[in-house]
């Protein structure tokens, strides 16, 4: 396997205008979708998007800081979009729920970025960057956990990370068996498969019965 660098070099410039991000994202996404991380080369990247090299290494240090500021992006706007449709839901179960729903519909609608990162990447890679490390969704666990205790509908004993866990390890395994498969199937349709299970994980205990004597 070919050894990445992990020595930190600071961006250049400013961020990536969108118009560019427009041309360079879904040719990063493709590439990065059929063909193994070592295999994807800047030249084809340059090739594919109709942007030169110059251009890229203008905004980006290297192959892997561009992809890897890609899949930050994608993931911070999946996100956004969680906190848009949790507006007006009443049941703490049913938040969650959509929660997954909004996730495995940006999946399904963004294919390439659900094969990059939890199929092409190597974790051992993404693990040294930043990135890797956001806690956007922590932050989304801690006020749903506050909600679902002032609601007694979740288990006190369930901590913000645990959940972010569950979270990515349900999405991360039907994301691994939907390719495997060969994408047959909606990522969504994939839910009632598992979600049962992650309610049952973290749902309030339901009060014991006394047996009268």
């Amino acid at each position: 396997m070919k050894k990445v660098s992990t020595k930190k070099r600071p961006k250049l410039q400013l961020p990536m205008p969108a118009k560019l991000k427009e041309r360079l994202y879904p040719a990063v996404l493709d590439l990065f979708s059929q063909k193994d991380f070592h295999q994807v080369q800047i030249r084809e990247i340059c090739k594919r998007s109709g942007l030169s090299p110059s251009t890229i290494y203008k905004y980006f240090a290297s192959k892997e800081e561009l992809l890897f500021t890609l899949l930050d992006e994608s993931i911070s706007e999946i996100v956004s979009l969680v906190r848009v449709h949790l507006q007006g839901l009443e049941s703490t179960k049913e938040i969650f729920r959509k929660i997954f729903w909004v996730s495995m519909d940006y999946y399904d609608r963004n294919p390439g970025v659900a094969i990059t990162a939890f199929i092409t990447v190597p974790m051992r890679t993404w693990m040294k960057e930043s990135s890797y490390t956001k806690n956007d969704f922590l932050a989304v666990a801690k006020d749903l956990i506050k909600l679902g205790l002032k609601r007694n509908e979740i288990d006190r004993r369930v901590q913000p990370e645990q959940i972010r866990d569950l979270y990515y390890m349900f999405c991360h395994r039907q994301i691994q068996l939907w390719y495997y498969h060969g994408m047959k199937w909606k990522l969504v349709a994939t839910i009632p498969r598992f979600f049962g299970l992650f309610w049952k994980t973290i749902a309030a205990p339901r009060p014991t019965k006394k047996i009268e004597t």
